[in-house]
């Protein structure tokens, strides 16, 4: 039994040691954006006739519907909890709400609803942290100004990408993701009169709210 202990520990260890390793590798708050991604890219980025000055990241290869995903949704749970900076914490909010907000457009179209579904819960959940982890820096005297602004753009193509999702989900989705475009709504108003406090203008709403 001794034997089969001393094994299995330095195992456990090791598989720890590496998930811990790709997380401080990664832990660099950054946007990707993939030059071989497909000629049908732009509607899954969300792009339409709204001007818009936001883009999403490339939600990378590793989507909901794969096997591994699991672990990749655990090595977030994780960079988030090592994350102290609470500025570097809306921003892994922020960049998080993003990625799952282009896995569940490419989920929807390739005609998955459920796990689509699924990962635009993620998306707006994560999305409505970033708001809430701003309001919390700014009650403590952090500068979010910059910070508003990118969370205001995302909220609104947040919107704009669940529009174009509702005209592919089926019916009996769709009025989950109109129920779902409430999360933007709230962090785009928030951020808008968070702006206007400080004087700043915030970026204009194309949209009829």
């Amino acid at each position: 039994m001794w034997r089969k202990f001393a094994v299995v520990v330095p195992i456990l260890i090791f598989a720890v040691g590496v998930l811990f390793t790709s997380v401080f590798r990664t832990a660099s708050v950054k946007y990707e954006f993939d030059s071989t991604i497909p000629t049908k890219a732009p509607l899954v980025l969300g792009e339409n006739e709204q001007n818009i000055d936001y883009f999403l990241p490339y939600p990378g290869r590793v989507l909901p519907d794969s096997p591994a995903w699991p672990l990749k949704a655990m090595r977030d749970r994780i960079w988030l909890w090592v994350t102290a900076n609470p500025t570097r914490r809306a921003e892994l909010n922020l960049l998080f709400a993003d990625k799952r907000l282009g896995s569940a457009k490419i989920l929807f179209e390739k005609n998955k609803p459920e796990v689509g579904l699924s990962a635009l819960t993620k998306a707006e959940k994560y999305l409505a942290s970033a708001s809430n982890q701003e309001i919390e820096n700014r009650k403590k005297g952090s500068d979010t100004t910059e910070f508003l602004g990118r969370l205001a753009n995302s909220s609104m193509k947040h919107y704009q990408v669940m529009e174009e999702i509702y005209k592919i989900a089926p019916e009996e989705a769709k009025p989950t993701v109109v129920q779902f475009q409430d999360y933007p709504k709230r962090v785009y108003e928030v951020a808008r009169n968070a702006l206007l406090e400080k004087a700043v203008i915030p970026p204009e709403n194309p949209f009829d709210w």
